[in-house]
């Protein structure tokens, strides 16, 4: 049975960025699954200290507060699902916390052309990255998607990353909206109005696509 970890970043309970994990979490029950759900901004999680104790360690040094059950679920986890909207290029802050804490998995060399990343122990897992944004071009993530190849490819060969973007959504609920209630919307945000009808189409193809991985990634 596969163990699924979805981290939710967004600080809305009924933001863009829930409505996509939802259906992913959908798909995800058609097969064999144990997933579990946890909001970001909820954890216990000190901020990581840069202490490089976890070279010696192989943990991280902090105690007290979530990390170390949170840390094992991870570990334990067939699939991770990071969910969030896009604030400023990146990921939401408590989000980005629980990714610091990732340095504790590795062994981090410095050298003089660089650093060498080498895991505790090797991953072979299925990295699912779900993101929302007010911006109508994908690229605006390119710098979060980036962070997430790098990481998937130092924690074992066999990692698979999956993306998917939901674009211009500004405001809560938007991407379950109606094509009609997306007419009266859209001139409120200065938005012409016969935008609408495509990204109606849009949303329901990233709630449909966000379903769809979520099924394949829990088959065997």
């Amino acid at each position: 049975m596969k163990k699924i970890l979805a981290l939710n970043g967004s600080p809305r309970p009924a933001g863009n960025t829930t409505f996509l994990l939802e259906q992913f979490l959908k798909g995800a029950k058609t097969g064999r699954t144990i997933a579990e759900e946890l909001r970001t901004q909820d954890l216990n999680l000190e901020y990581c200290s840069g202490c490089l104790r976890c070279n010696i360690l192989k943990r991280c040094s902090l105690r007290g507060d979530d990390w170390e059950s949170l840390s094992h679920k991870i570990l334990e986890s067939d699939v991770l699902v990071f969910a969030s909207p896009v604030y400023f290029h990146h990921l939401t802050a408590s989000l980005k916390k629980v990714l610091d804490r990732f340095r504790s998995f590795t062994h981090v060399q410095i050298t003089e052309t660089g650093l060498i990343h080498t895991p505790h122990q090797i991953w072979n897992k299925d990295f699912v990255l779900l993101l929302t944004m007010g911006s109508p071009n994908a690229k605006e993530a390119q710098p979060i998607i980036e962070l997430f190849q790098f990481m998937a490819e130092m924690l074992g060969d066999g990692n698979r990353l999956h993306v998917i973007c939901g674009t211009r959504l500004a405001v809560s609920r938007q991407v379950i909206r109606t094509e009609q209630e997306l007419l009266e919307l859209y001139p409120k945000l200065g938005l012409p109005a016969t935008l609408a009808k495509q990204d109606y189409l849009t949303n329901q193809s990233v709630l449909s696509e966000c379903e769809a991985l979520g099924e394949r990634l829990a088959g065997w």
